[in-house]
């Protein structure tokens, strides 16, 4: 065996150590959302793919929804954050750190605090928190975007975000920035709008 090769071994033990270490974290996330009482699926009893009624009880309770495309965007931010941050890290460990930061967050996202917080000032008045399979492929959503923001050229990766958030904004009326805006500083304006008016 060459140096090359016992490198390359260990780069790859490196890489499987930083992945397996992102799927436990997913499955911590899955437990500490069970634990604090989360339904693992929709209480319709369903699991779709896709359901697109943003104004819906079963909003964030299936696989896949508008916000995903925020997750995904939380994954092209997370990958030039950590590039920036930990230039030195393999892709591998920056993406387990990545999904900590989403994990935590959805945990926090669903703690009554949080969940009364979107209520009371976004548009997410139905929002009752989400189902353990709608958090668990926000993170996988995030992953993808992580994943894109490795192979795409910055420009696309930038553009790509440009067009989510504007897209969504189009369509529904919010998207990631208007969320963070309406969640920590709430603006009438904001809310008019989305309301409709």
């Amino acid at each position: 065996m060459t140096r090359f090769d016992a490198r390359s071994n260990e780069d790859v033990d490196r890489r499987t150590t930083w992945l397996f270490v992102a799927g436990l974290v997913v499955l911590v996330q899955a437990v500490a959302l069970l634990w604090m009482g989360r339904v693992a699926i929709c209480k319709c009893g369903d699991i779709k793919l896709w359901h697109g009624i943003v104004k819906s009880s079963e909003n964030s309770q299936h696989l896949t929804d508008w916000y995903t495309l925020s997750h995904v965007l939380h994954g092209l931010i997370f990958y030039a954050v950590l590039t920036v941050l930990l230039p030195r890290a393999s892709w591998a460990a920056r993406l387990a750190v990545a999904v900590a930061i989403e994990a935590g967050w959805e945990i926090v996202e669903n703690t009554d605090m949080v969940i009364n917080r979107y209520r009371t000032a976004t548009i997410s008045l139905d929002y009752f928190g989400d189902s353990v399979i709608n958090s668990l492929m926000d993170t996988v959503a995030m992953v993808s975007g992580f994943v894109l923001a490795a192979t795409l050229p910055v420009p696309a990766s930038v553009g790509l975000g440009v067009a989510s958030e504007v897209f969504m904004a189009w369509m529904i009326r919010d998207n990631l920035l208007l969320n963070v805006v309406m969640l920590l500083w709430p603006m009438d304006a904001i809310a008019r709008w989305q309301g409709g008016g």
